[in-house]
C-alpha cells in the first residue's frame, strides 16, 4: 500500500530547505534585508508580466467591482503592483510587507500615481497587527512561511469575504521536478500550488481554483551545462561538498533535456 502524503509537513521541509539557500546567500552578501539591493530589478520585472493580460487579475478585480466599498488586505505586498491595482476598486487596502527596500518602491509607486488610499504595515505575516478586512489576498508571498496552516487561519481571521492566493503550478515533467524527484524522491523543489492544495485538503478546506497557462515565465539560458548545474544545485539547496554525490545525476539531466542553441 503506497505511504499517504503529509502535504503540511512536505511544505514545511521544502520551505526549510529554502530557508538554508536563502540564508547562506544573505551571510554571503552580508545583507539583513535579502531585498536590498534587488527591489527595483523585481519591480522592473514584475511591470513586465503585468503588461500582459491574467486572469487571476480579473479574477480578484471582479470580485472587488461587486463591492466598490469593501477594504482589501494585501499581504506580502512587495514594490505594489497588487496594491496600486486593488486600491483603483476599493474602498482601503492594507499593505503589508517585511522589507524596507520593497516598502520604499511601493511607496514611490503609490505616491507616483497618487494614490491615498492605502496604508503599509511594515511586517511579516502572520505576526503582523492588522484589522479585519473584507477580502486579502496574498500573491506568491507565502513560500517562505513553514507553518501553512496558521499563515492561511490568519487569513481567514482577518476576512470577512474571500481570501485570494495567486501561486505557481510547476509540470510535473519540468527539469527541476524531475531534479528533485532523483535527489529528493518527490518532484517538488520548492513551495508551489499543488502542495498548498494538498494541504489545504488535509486542513478541511475546500478551495476554488482558478489555473491559467500564463506563458509569462519563459525559460532560463546560461552560458554552459556546468552554470546551469550551479543553479539547480542552488535551487536545491545543495551547498555542501558532499551533495556533489548527485552532480552526475543531475548533469546527465540537464545535458539531456537542455537545448543548444546560440552558443548557450
Amino acid at each position: 500500500m503506497q505511504k499517504t502524503t503529509d502535504w503540511i509537513r512536505l511544505w514545511r521541509e521544502l520551505v526549510e530547505v529554502q530557508a538554508r539557500r536563502r540564508a547562506a546567500k544573505r551571510r554571503k552578501q552580508r545583507q539583513d534585508d535579502a531585498w536590498q539591493a534587488k527591489a527595483r530589478s523585481f519591480d522592473a520585472r514584475v511591470r513586465e508580466r503585468w503588461a500582459q493580460p491574467d486572469s487571476s487579475r480579473q479574477a480578484v478585480l471582479a470580485a472587488l467591482q461587486a463591492r466598490p466599498e469593501s477594504s482589501v488586505l494585501d499581504i506580502g505586498a512587495g514594490t505594489g503592483a497588487w496594491t496600486c491595482r486593488l486600491a483603483r476598486h476599493a474602498r482601503l487596502v492594507t499593505a503589508v510587507d517585511p522589507s524596507p527596500a520593497m516598502i520604499e518602491v511601493m511607496e514611490e509607486n503609490l505616491a507616483a500615481k497618487g494614490i491615498q488610499n492605502v496604508q503599509i504595515v511594515q511586517g511579516a505575516w502572520p505576526e503582523a497587527k492588522v484589522a479585519v478586512h473584507d477580502f486579502s489576498l496574498c500573491s506568491h508571498a507565502m513560500y517562505g512561511y513553514p507553518d501553512l496552516p496558521a499563515f492561511l487561519r490568519r487569513m481567514m481571521e482577518v476576512t470577512r469575504q474571500t481570501c485570494f492566493l495567486v501561486m505557481r503550478a510547476p509540470t510535473a515533467d519540468g527539469i527541476l521536478a524531475k531534479a528533485a524527484m532523483g535527489v529528493w524522491g518527490q518532484p517538488h523543489d520548492s513551495p508551489n500550488f499543488q502542495v498548498a492544495y494538498n494541504a489545504m485538503l488535509q486542513m478541511g478546506l475546500l478551495p476554488n481554483v482558478l489555473a491559467e497557462d500564463t506563458g509569462l515565465w519563459g525559460g532560463r539560458s546560461y552560458d554552459s551545462l556546468e552554470d546551469a548545474l550551479a543553479e539547480v544545485k542552488r535551487r536545491l539547496a545543495l551547498l555542501d561538498a558532499e551533495d556533489s554525490a548527485h552532480d552526475a545525476f543531475l548533469r546527465g539531466l540537464l545535458d539531456r533535456r537542455l537545448i543548444r542553441q546560440d552558443g548557450q
